[in-house]
């Protein structure tokens, strides 16, 4: 395979941006978003264990909870307050639900000078929407080699 041999001004631009990108801390980055991830499902079963001392039916309890996490996600993503924690504990809260939530409130609060239907509707999904087809698509993939699987 030839490789396209790079221009001295391609070379000079990969040598600025190379000195002018910080070098990131991938292990505390890492942890960091593990301590946040955890601590979110942490919150998460605590409030399935309070809500399943008054609800005896689990499938009401698991609902009550992810409603709760994110109704929080979008009052602190209102607030300005999701950003901020993002911003420190990075891949932690995009992982659970709460991202999800941040995902489709940040476009929606973004744009909603432009009018309830073309501001908040059309971009309320702008980026859960790739998030919800591929994930929707994996799944289906996964399903049918599940299925041809269990045939055998």
């Amino acid at each position: 395979m030839n490789k396209k041999k790079k221009t001295k001004a391609e070379q000079q631009y990969s040598e600025m941006a190379k000195a002018a990108s910080p070098n990131s801390p991938c292990v505390m980055n890492c942890l960091k978003a593990f301590l946040f991830g955890g601590t979110i499902c942490l919150i998460g079963q605590g409030l399935r264990d309070l809500y399943a001392m008054r609800i005896p039916d689990d499938k009401t309890v698991g609902t009550l909870v992810s409603v709760t996490l994110i109704a929080v996600a979008v009052i602190l993503t209102g607030f300005g307050v999701f950003d901020k924690i993002a911003k420190h504990a990075g891949a932690g809260t995009l992982v659970p639900i709460t991202g999800f939530a941040n995902a489709v409130v940040s476009p929606a609060l973004e744009f909603s000078t432009e009018g309830h239907i073309l501001g908040t509707a059309v971009n309320m999904f702008s980026i859960a929407g790739p998030v919800i087809v591929f994930g929707t698509a994996a799944g289906v993939i996964y399903g049918i080699i599940y299925w041809i699987t269990t045939l055998f």
